[in-house]
C-alpha cells in the first residue's frame, strides 16, 4: 500500500491523468471534485471516494487536503533480494 498527502489550494489541482490502479481519496479538510469522462463525484471532509480505473481530474473547491491511498501488487519481481552474506554453502 503507498499513501501521499495532497495539499491543494482552492482551483488548483492535478491535471487529468491515468489511474493509479486500485486506489481511494480520503478528504481531510475542504471540499474536492473528481471527474472522470461525463461523471463528476464531490467530497468534503471525511469523505472517501474511489478512484475511477479511467483517466480523471482533481480539482480543490475549497482549500484542501487529501489522502490518496493506492494499493500496490507485490509480485516475484518486487520481493528484496535475500543478502548474499547470508548464503551458507
Amino acid at each position: 500500500m503507498r499513501q501521499t498527502l495532497l495539499a491543494i489550494a482552492a482551483g488548483h489541482g492535478l491535471d487529468e491523468h491515468e489511474s493509479p490502479g486500485e486506489a481511494t481519496l480520503q478528504v481531510l479538510h475542504g471540499r474536492v471534485r473528481l471527474a472522470s469522462g461525463h461523471h463528476t463525484w464531490e467530497g468534503k471532509a471525511g469523505d472517501f471516494l474511489v478512484i475511477p480505473p479511467e483517466r480523471h481530474s482533481l480539482t480543490a473547491i475549497d482549500d484542501s487536503a487529501v489522502l490518496l491511498t493506492v494499493a500496490v501488487r507485490v509480485g516475484p519481481a518486487d520481493t528484496p533480494a535475500k543478502d548474499a552474506s547470508t548464503h551458507q554453502n
